[in-house]
């Protein structure tokens, strides 16, 4: 095995290789790159890559594991990632690795060792063309992919990875729906009483993620300083076909991590569900399931997450309301705050997004009523009338 690194001197980049000749010998050798250092880093790099593989040993280039499928390394890398990654981030990449990289992948027969920028081409252009996948989708293929084959160079199965600068699809900008005010009042009247109304009344005027509203619990309220704190979450996830529940102390990010005011109408709400729970407590008796969530059923069982966006899917059917996602409700929040004046900042903190640049890439296209708002305001200070007063003359 080569080993390698950059050394720089006289403001120039050098290759050092450190490799044992056909005689048993150990040698070291330095190649000149002709690259300043300064902003050549990335090309350094990518020549000492192909300077290490030139030296390779003919023995190492047709290792085992060079030779081993494509699609069985993926595998072979699914489960060497289990233990170390969140179990809702496996569970996407199981699926992903499953259901579209391997089948395609065992398909073309291609080897690990064997794999060139243009197989992962056609695979991208086999689920654009063919599938008919989203490029957001995709993207997430290619990030499985290029860590798959990042941990096959670092554990020196390969030399380097077959992955070119500029693979990566576009990511295409989603723009979510939402809705009016008067959509959003005539959907609050809809869910009176129903097994819904209580997660949808979180995600419309706080903005909750699912996650964030399956997860609160009675400690999360302060009802003595009319507060509610998002710090826990609850999510659903699929593995081999079966769904598991998986609560985290922890949400989505640092932001995601909040408090906010519990306004007087919610705060009754809250108030009210509390005493119906302490109610059928007493009256289910040993039947009753203890819990410290808050969106429970009847005998005390947690709701599951699944529920509530298909539940959600049918409440808008049955009522012919224009259809939106469960998570479009965190949309029509933003929305309605964005036209009653609040800053984006503001919005960040409310919603619990990780930095200003994801709350203003989402709901720029939100940002019409400000505008309009601020056209009002220059057209106040600023006339033209005059203007156009002499051109019609």
């Amino acid at each position: 095995m080569v080993a390698g690194h950059l050394q720089e001197k006289k403001g120039l980049f050098y290759i050092v290789l450190n490799f044992v000749d056909s005689d048993g010998k150990r040698k070291r050798k330095w190649i000149a790159t002709g690259l300043p250092v300064k902003g050549n880093k990335r090309k350094a790099e990518a020549m000492l890559v192909a300077e290490r593989q030139k030296y390779q040993p003919a023995e190492y280039q047709r290792t085992a594991d060079a030779n081993m499928l494509f699609a069985d390394y993926m595998l072979y890398w699914l489960r060497q990632i289990k233990s170390s990654v969140d179990i809702t981030t496996y569970a996407g990449y199981k699926t992903n690795v499953e259901k579209r990289i391997v089948p395609f992948f065992r398909g073309r027969k291609v080897t690990l060792g064997g794999l060139r920028a243009g197989d992962i081409q056609d695979f991208y252009t086999y689920c654009a063309t063919e599938l008919e996948i989203s490029n957001n989708t995709i993207i997430k293929y290619h990030a499985n992919i290029s860590k798959a084959l990042n941990d096959a160079v670092r554990l020196e199965k390969i030399p380097m990875t077959p992955l070119k600068r500029g693979m990566r699809p576009k990511q295409v900008e989603h723009i979510g729906k939402f809705y009016t005010l008067s959509e959003v009042e005539h959907l609050l009247s809809c869910v009176k009483g129903d097994g819904a109304e209580f997660p949808v009344l979180m995600a419309a005027f706080y903005g909750l993620r699912r996650s964030e509203i399956m997860g609160l619990k009675w400690a999360a309220i302060d009802f003595d300083a009319n507060t509610i704190t998002i710090a826990h979450v609850v999510v659903e996830v699929s593995i081999d076909g079966k769904y598991t529940i998986v609560a985290k102390d922890r949400p989505k990010n640092k932001k995601s991590y909040r408090t906010l005011p519990l306004v007087p109408e919610y705060r009754r709400l809250l108030l009210q569900m509390k005493k119906h729970q302490e109610e059928y407590r007493e009256l289910c008796g040993n039947c009753y399931h203890e819990s410290d969530y808050i969106y429970v059923n009847d005998i005390g069982e947690q709701i599951k997450p699944n529920y509530v966006t298909q539940h959600f899917k049918l409440v808008l059917r049955k009522n012919n309301l224009r259809e939106i996602t469960f998570h479009e409700l965190r949309h029509t929040c933003a929305s309605l705050l964005l036209k009653s004046g609040i800053s984006m900042k503001d919005i960040q903190a409310w919603l619990g997004h990780s930095n200003y640049n994801t709350t203003a890439n989402i709901y720029a296209h939100l940002e019409s009523n400000s505008k309009e708002l601020t056209g009002n305001a220059m057209q106040g200070n600023l006339t033209i009338s005059g203007n156009l007063a002499a051109m019609q003359e």
